[in-house]
């Protein structure tokens, strides 16, 4: 019997091997998207990091190489930080808003140059708050930060904060007690600004960076600041006298993520990443202005003759009266804002004095 095959049946042989070619094909794609995207996972992702600090300062070889090199060790190579010390990418005052935009991807900064942007923030500022060393200091913000996840922070990935600890007075002129200080120009931000004007002296807003030539010109006569300036921005050359004054000065700095170049980490990098930051900030961050204030203060006093001048405990309590108002206007401006300003100055408090007694 002769066996015939109907135009249909040829036309469906010949729509099986389509279909069959074609599942091929898509396999075969699959599979190239695939290792094309596992290639990409595992491509290198370079990170620019813009700060103000100079490029010799612990900042930078400390705190930003030393963190960029504990990242590329942990992801295997595969994310790369280069920094932009110096401003050589953004003014200090720029850096956050840079961060923001995608100037930078990674910032290291100061809060209070930009006042007003962070205002709950400005509780780690506040006058009358004693920390015993920047370990504290740093330990108090990052815990509050984590409890309170303020709302001014959501527009970037902050990854960790370091404080300065206890700041002081260094001064052309001596000044122990408040009338030394009536009218005389003292560098300051933030809300030490306001601190400084409720003692009578002359505040003039400026970021370290702009410090050493304003003192050294005479357009400011001292600067609240943390001791590791003496050295880290050599202001022991344009200044004779320190002050100590523990209770009016801490300042936060932030290391923070555009957030956008976060979202496009794959998850396993930003687990890595948390990871590392969290470590680091506890190893290395969290303490680094003690290292650095300890190191100066020996330098000031030994090698250019720095006056160290320590308040009596009535010129302190002078000094305290006019200064903790200050914690009253900043409620006041919280509640305004409906900010939980209360809170965040009760944590402040209880944990500052928890960390004083065991660090």
């Amino acid at each position: 019997m002769q066996l015939r095959i109907t135009w249909g049946q040829k036309m469906n042989r010949l729509s099986l091997g389509h279909a069959r070619m074609m599942a091929l094909l898509f396999a075969a794609l699959l599979a190239l998207v695939l290792s094309a995207t596992a290639a990409m996972a595992q491509r290198p992702v370079s990170l620019r990091l813009a700060h103000f600090f100079p490029a010799t300062h612990p900042a930078e070889t400390e705190l930003v190489q030393g963190w960029a090199a504990a990242l590329a060790e942990a992801t295997d190579g595969r994310i790369a930080v280069v920094s932009y010390p110096g401003q050589t990418l953004l003014a200090a005052p720029e850096i956050y808003d840079g961060v923001v935009t995608g100037i930078a991807d990674i910032g290291l900064s100061v809060f209070a140059y930009t006042r007003g942007r962070f205002p709950l923030l400005e509780v780690f500022e506040l006058p009358g708050v004693t920390y015993k060393n920047s370990a504290v200091a740093s330990q108090v913000a990052w815990e509050v930060i984590q409890e309170l996840n303020p709302a001014e922070i959501q527009d970037t990935k902050l990854l960790m904060v370091l404080a300065t600890g206890p700041g002081d007075l260094f001064t052309r002129a001596p000044v122990r007690t408040l009338e030394d200080l009536q009218g005389m120009e003292i560098r300051a931000t933030g809300l030490s600004a306001r601190t400084l004007s409720a003692l009578g002296a002359v505040p003039v807003a400026m970021p370290q960076s702009d410090a050493y030539e304003a003192l050294a010109r005479g357009l400011v006569k001292g600067n609240l600041a943390p001791i590791e300036v003496l050295q880290g921005w050599r202001h022991a050359e344009v200044t004779e006298y320190l002050t100590l004054t523990p209770f009016l000065y801490n300042t936060l700095f932030f290391v923070t993520m555009n957030q956008r170049t976060w979202d496009r980490l794959p998850e396993d990098l930003q687990s890595t990443v948390a990871e590392v930051s969290e470590a680091f900030f506890h190893d290395v961050a969290k303490g680094l202005w003690d290292r650095q204030n300890e190191a100066a203060l020996t330098y000031a006093v030994e090698s250019t003759g720095q006056e160290v001048i320590t308040l009596t405990d009535q010129e302190t309590d002078r000094w305290m009266e006019l200064v903790l108002p200050i914690q009253d206007e900043f409620l006041a401006d919280m509640a305004r804002r409906g900010l939980p300003g209360q809170d965040a100055l009760d944590l402040v408090i209880e944990l500052s004095e928890k960390y004083n007694a065991v660090d």
